[in-house]
């Protein structure tokens, strides 16, 4: 049975980050569709409200229930908590957290408030994939990992992500 109740439980953190860094990207572009003119603003708001709703309500929520659903199936079938997976839920924490931020950046874009620009949530989009390598990290390597090695790799990513979107940004700016 725990074979099975794992499986659901990556199928789904599987869904709910496909949901996650998708959602970003919708947030990005419906952001920059409200800078067009009439009636090419009003399109593709319109085209991107659906899109982000049934994203968000469809498969990004369910996903990351499930997710809290089987996880700590999980954690009782396996009867203790060993320190990784107490660090790892730090950081599944912070994701639920970062899921929020987003559920209130969607209620705002539904709205039609566009607090952030499309720059901005360019690199609140990548939030999203450091929370993924911190915790697939964790799951993996578990207790061989060194924490002073996984912090500085995780902050050597963080910095190398962040150029990435520097770089793409002059790029971007550059072609006009």
């Amino acid at each position: 049975m725990y074979s099975y109740v794992k499986a659901l439980h990556i199928i789904f953190i599987v869904t709910w980050f496909s949901g996650l860094f998708y959602m970003v990207r919708l947030f990005v572009y419906n952001a920059e569709a409200a800078e067009k003119p009439e009636p090419e603003r009003t399109v593709l708001q319109n085209q991107f409200r659906i899109m982000i709703r049934r994203l968000w309500m469809g498969i990004t929520w369910p996903s990351a229930i499930l997710t809290l659903i089987f996880g700590p199936w999980m954690m009782i079938m396996l009867g203790s908590v060993p320190t990784w997976l107490a660090i790892k839920l730090g950081f599944v924490v912070g994701l639920y957290a970062y899921h929020f931020s987003l559920q209130a950046i969607y209620s705002q874009q539904m709205r039609g408030d566009f607090r952030w620009s499309s720059q901005r949530l360019r690199i609140y989009n990548e939030v999203a994939t450091i929370f993924l390598v911190a915790i697939v990290m964790l799951v993996v390597v578990k207790q061989n990992m060194s924490w002073v090695w996984g912090l500085l790799g995780l902050f050597l990513f963080v910095i190398l992500l962040m150029s990435a979107i520097k770089i793409y940004k002059i790029i971007r700016t550059r072609k006009g």
